[in-house]
């Protein structure tokens, strides 16, 4: 697998964002146009695809969202328990989800110092992700 870092860590699910995501925005569109421009007989079967198809995209939606709030409240966990082991205190308050997250690719040796600096910084994820040296993976997100 390909050593992890800055500019090659974003996942794409190509099932998901080049061809579920766009395949629902093609039905919604396709949906709404019958809509308009069926005849009086098949307005019922447009307006219920358009129905059909938000729900689709709602679903869709939905079910990418709870798995990264799920997977959010892991990761909390997870960095809070490896700050503990480190420090013995427990994470910083002050840390907002997306630096807690943008923490996480930080090797055990900077994560502590990284963590200090972000407190008193407020930096960015993208700034917390920038100064990283030594880059853990993570190859298991959602």
């Amino acid at each position: 697998m390909e050593d992890q870092n800055f500019k090659n860590h974003a996942k794409m699910v190509p099932g998901y964002h080049y061809v579920a995501l766009p395949a629902l925005l093609i039905f919604l569109i396709g949906s709404i146009n019958f809509l308009i421009q069926g005849t009086a007989e098949n307005k019922y079967l447009g307006a219920m695809l358009v129905l059909l198809s938000v729900i689709l995209v709602l679903m869709a939606w939905y079910l990418r969202i709870f798995a990264l709030k799920a997977q959010d409240r892991a990761i909390r966990a997870e960095e809070n328990f490896r700050y503990h082991l480190a420090t013995g205190k427990v994470f910083p308050q002050e840390l907002r989800m997306g630096q807690i997250i943008a923490l996480r690719f930080a090797s055990d040796d900077e994560f502590v110092a990284l963590t200090a600096k972000a407190v008193a910084e407020n930096l960015s994820n993208k700034q917390i992700k920038e100064l990283i040296k030594n880059w853990k993976a993570d190859h298991n997100r959602a």
